[in-house]
């Protein structure tokens, strides 16, 4: 029996930090309905999503353009999975525990999703931020496939979720990859595949891991037309590729610049 039970871990008392947006008025804002991706077309900002394994560079990524983006005169608005309201404590609650099964897992990634979407990403949107994501949810379809789920079962988990105007995929092989996670403190639980795969030496876990999970990402960069980024550069040459293609995204927002 779990030691752990998913309500109430949803919405604990150990909540996230605010981001600054509340959700708008259901006027104001395309309500979640479920049925298909909801239309950012006209929404004055731009949804910008970095994916990729961990040890990659997304958060070094992230600060730099972030930081850039500023300085430029953009508003920026940032989130990330397992920091929802509802949702984000709980998440990191139940990795602890390792005791939920593979579908909660993946409803719960979903309900952390949905409710960042409505409280955070959509107002920010709206508000004319551009919304930079650490992840979105080709990560969690590429972990949840990895893990066996069917993959037509959890895309249609995400039926809901707007269509970015720019997913960048930082590719890099595990070769390169291995020596800068040890070196950020070791092999992750999680990242390395320990909750499913058959495997006692966890560095064995994490190379057999990650090559899955790589193929996977690469699977859904050629589906859904990633700009893929060799991050096995050094970052200065990384974030000139990253920063030169955001530009031509941002470029034709509406009094943006300073």
């Amino acid at each position: 029996m779990s030691s752990y039970n998913t309500a109430s871990m949803v919405g604990s008392a150990e909540e996230p930090e605010e981001t600054g947006f509340a959700a708008s008025p259901p006027d104001l804002l395309t309500q979640i309905t479920g049925a298909e991706p909801i239309d950012i077309s006209e929404y004055p900002g731009r949804l910008i999503c970095l994916e990729g394994t961990d040890g990659v560079g997304r958060s070094t990524h992230m600060a730099l353009l972030r930081e850039w983006l500023e300085k430029h005169g953009y508003g920026v608005a940032h989130s990330a999975i397992k920091t929802s309201q509802l949702a984000g404590a709980g998440l990191a609650k139940a990795q602890e525990g390792h005791t939920l099964g593979r579908r909660t897992m993946d409803l719960f990634y979903a309900t952390d999703f949905a409710d960042r979407l409505e409280r955070q990403i959509l107002p920010a949107l709206k508000a004319g931020f551009v919304v930079l994501m650490d992840r979105y949810i080709y990560a969690m379809i590429a972990r949840s496939n990895v893990r066996g789920s069917d993959p037509a079962w959890i895309e249609d988990v995400y039926r809901f979720a707007p269509e970015p105007h720019a997913v960048f995929y930082l590719d890099v092989d595990v070769e390169r990859l291995t020596p800068r996670v040890v070196s950020s403190g070791g092999f992750d639980y999680w990242e390395s595949g320990m909750d499913f795969q058959e495997e006692d030496d966890v560095h064995a876990s994490f190379l057999r891991y990650q090559r899955r999970l790589l193929s996977a990402f690469t699977k859904l960069s050629e589906r859904h037309g990633f700009h893929t980024v060799d991050a096995r550069r050094p970052v200065e040459e990384v974030f000139a590729d990253i920063r030169a293609k955001v530009e031509d995204v941002v470029g034709q927002m509406e009094g943006a610049r300073a």
